[in-house]
């Protein structure tokens, strides 16, 4: 079965601070980079941060010494820890393997994603 469940989400004040988990099914986590990704309303998804199956890990400039990426490779979980949240960081925040495995009947395939999480930094 292919999965991803995304959560803690929330709004925070500028400043505070978030811990995001991701399950995912071992079809997509095992032995596979994965990434956290963001997307803010009338803008491209983009990839934040990402971290391979080995432990290492790589930032966008946009927040790297804020946001920190980790993996429980026996729980199928990665970890987003955002500190230092800016009203820029306001997003829909989703895990997803570097190379997402692709679903659906022949010639109708699409990239799996979960529903993710809406992380909204606001005063």
């Amino acid at each position: 079965q292919v999965q991803l469940v995304e959560s803690g989400g929330g709004l925070v004040q500028p400043g505070g601070s978030l811990r995001l988990s991701c399950a995912a099914s071992g079809s997509i986590f095992s032995g596979n980079a994965m990434g956290w990704y963001r997307q803010a309303p009338g803008r491209a998804r983009e990839l934040v941060a990402a971290i391979t199956s080995g432990d290492s890990s790589n930032y966008a400039p946009a927040v790297k010494g804020r946001f920190t990426i980790s993996r429980d490779n026996a729980k199928n979980t990665v970890y987003l820890q955002m500190n230092t949240l800016k009203p820029e960081d306001t997003a829909v925040y989703y895990c997803n393997a570097l190379l997402p495995i692709r679903v659906g009947p022949p010639g109708n395939e699409h990239d799996y994603w979960g529903q993710g999480t809406q992380v909204t930094v606001s005063s």
